[in-house]
């Protein structure tokens, strides 16, 4: 099952679905741990009870076979399909060897047991911990909401002011413990995959190897379990690279000045709305959302008794304004005006004064909107000293780094790598450093190519192409994925895409020496992926689809390399028609992709057509 990422904005506004979103995954979490104290009890089994091992394999591969992960986000990457199957695989292998007695190796605790343990102290139980905080902040600041909103507009200002601060106090703490049960949340939702499979993996490795009857089915489980870790691997990789970007992006969130950046239209969040009753008027809690477009106020109720259940309401506005603080004995207030009740004015309350800035301005009210001001800072550019820049890098690191171990793994000193940017594309005299001199070295000159490229004022793959190359990544069928994807890079701007294909190139060079730069097309996907290709607004959702951003680049980098052997094609060739679009279009000039296409392109499942 794939559950919904939780987003960290969502934590401002603690809506019911995000509390729905919450106890899934609280469940998802319970489930876990019983499975890992499962498999910790079963690991037990086999190791102590050695009359009883085929017994005791058996029911460890029944609880193996019942389990499967589920995962955060739309969708899976081949390495993910086959760790959610890989317990399936054990379990069946387990089943087929379940008559031969097998000896455990002594270190079979180290193996399996205590990892498990780890991951369930240091993972699930932070989460508990997480969890507990979350719950008590949550209850403290609710708490304080309610007398807080309950005071009395005629008290001191004094009293205001320390009640004001108060509340502050108790809002940020809740925020905070928010914001991280939501990332813990995540942490032990991705590290789950290979903390869990991997000790595992290491378990059955050793009762495999370890037997002499099972020899031969152990040679045969060796291409399965290579697979699997080189899937592993890759998994991990994608998680290392996108861990700090979430880490980032929740830093980010946490800090006050966020608060209120969340809040986009459509407005939505809590308010307190004056009703008149038998016993006089009250206020009832709604969670509203507002509509922009159409003008529509969706009003659900909060507290509602089990035997009086409403549904939703909805209106539509007709006009909005401030309640003036003296005509009302509560703060924070502004009344409606809707097409539905014409007579009756509906006077809503917010929990704040800025919550009430901010529901105006959604809907057209007549109260002051205030904008921060912003600071554009200064960006790179995709011009003739851009490119001159990426040639004297690609040449100084072909030159004098292509065979060293990590290259563009390790990171250089930001101050050796920001003097370099600063020379190289000073006004004065635009690229005009020699990078060969003694200043310079390899990992300053690979960290300042990718902060080039990050810093560009829009991703060389470009926005507009973000979404189609996340769902061709996203593809089942291989063949599909790498000609949309090939096809895709073809719509790119020429600037762009003369600078990718100059890149791609380069980093094909370079992974060429990955047997003594360890530097293998996966490992400098991972770097490149974020680099060439991010989305316009960064969210948790944006933040897990990094590893299919690395499997774009990492098909770019590993079809070239295969169709290095290239043949002549005419000069005019219908691209979307060599990569399987299917609505022919002509095309003017120099195939940006001619490299790409082997001499044999049926071997490759590729079919070249030409325009008359």
């Amino acid at each position: 099952m794939v559950h919904p990422p939780l987003e960290f904005s969502d934590c401002y506004l603690d809506s019911p679905d995000f509390r729905e979103t919450l106890k899934c995954y609280e469940l998802e979490l319970e489930r876990t741990n019983k499975f890992l104290k499962e498999v910790i009890k079963d690991g037990n089994s086999v190791i102590t009870a050695i009359k009883g091992y085929s017994l005791a394999v058996q029911k460890f591969s029944q609880t193996l076979s019942v389990f499967q992960f589920d995962f955060i986000g739309d969708s899976l990457t081949d390495d993910e399909i086959n760790i959610a199957q890989s317990f399936q695989e054990f379990a069946g292998l387990l089943q087929e060897v379940e008559h031969d007695r097998m000896m455990l190796v002594q270190n079979a605790s180290d193996l399996l047991i205590k990892p498990l343990e780890k991951f369930r102290k240091e993972q699930i139980g932070v989460t508990k911990e997480k969890k507990k905080k979350f719950d008590k902040e949550s209850e403290k600041y609710y708490s304080q909401l309610d007398k807080h909103l309950n005071l009395s507009a005629k008290k001191r200002e004094t009293q205001l002011q320390e009640a004001d601060e108060l509340l502050e106090k108790e809002r940020a703490n809740f925020y905070e413990s928010s914001v991280e049960y939501v990332y813990q949340i995540h942490q032990v939702q991705d590290r789950k995959k290979f903390d869990v499979v991997e000790p595992v993996l290491a378990f059955l490795h050793s009762i495999l190897t370890l037997n002499n009857l099972t020899v031969e089915m152990t040679q045969d489980f060796m291409p399965y379990k290579q697979e699997l870790q080189l899937s592993l691997q890759n998994t991990r990789n994608h998680y290392e690279s996108t861990c700090e970007e979430l880490e980032e992006l929740m830093k980010r969130m946490k800090r006050p000045s966020q608060i209120y950046k969340m809040h986009n239209f459509p407005m939505e969040g809590y308010l307190y709305c004056q009703e008149k009753r038998a016993l006089g008027m009250t206020w009832v809690k709604y969670y509203c959302k507002y509509q922009k477009e159409g003008r529509v106020l969706v009003m659900v109720p909060c507290e509602q008794k089990t035997t009086t259940k409403q549904g939703p309401t909805q209106l539509t506005l007709k006009s909005c304004i401030r309640r003036k603080t003296e005509s009302i004995d509560k703060r924070f207030c502004f009344d409606v005006e809707t097409i539905e009740r014409l007579v009756q004015t509906i006077t809503f309350q917010a929990l704040s004064e800025g919550d009430r800035k901010l529901w105006m301005e959604a809907m057209d009210g007549k109260e002051p909107i205030y904008h921060s001001p912003i600071h554009k800072q200064a960006e790179m550019e995709l011009n003739e000293t851009g490119f001159k820049f990426v040639r004297k890098c690609i040449n100084y690191i072909e030159t004098e780094g292509a065979t060293q171990e990590g290259v563009y793994r390790t990171v250089g000193s930001n101050i050796q790598v920001q003097k370099l940017l600063n020379a190289f594309f000073d006004p004065a005299n635009p690229g005009d450093v020699d990078l060969h001199s003694s200043d310079w070295d390899v990992k300053t000159v690979t960290s300042a190519l990718k902060f080039y490229l990050r810093s560009l004022s829009e991703p060389l793959m470009t926005y507009s192409l973000h979404r189609d190359l996340m769902c061709a990544a996203k593809s089942d069928n291989l063949d599909i994925r790498l000609s949309e994807i090939h096809s895709l890079t073809y719509k790119l701007p020429e600037k762009n895409r003369e600078m990718l294909e100059m890149l791609i190139k380069h980093l094909v060079n370079v992974c060429s020496h990955s047997d003594e730069n360890l530097m293998t097309p996966s490992n400098m996907a991972v770097i490149f992926g974020p680099t060439l290709m991010r989305a316009k607004e960064e969210t948790v959702a944006a933040m897990l689809d990094i590893k299919f951003q690395n499997i774009v680049v990492e098909i770019l980098i590993e079809h070239c390399k295969k169709s290095c052997e290239t043949i002549k094609i005419l000069r005019y060739v219908n691209p979307c028609m060599v990569f399987g679009s299917v609505r022919p279009m002509p095309f003017r000039g120099r195939c940006p992709f001619r490299q790409y296409i082997p001499s044999k392109p049926a071997k490759y499942g590729i079919k070249i057509c030409t325009l008359d």
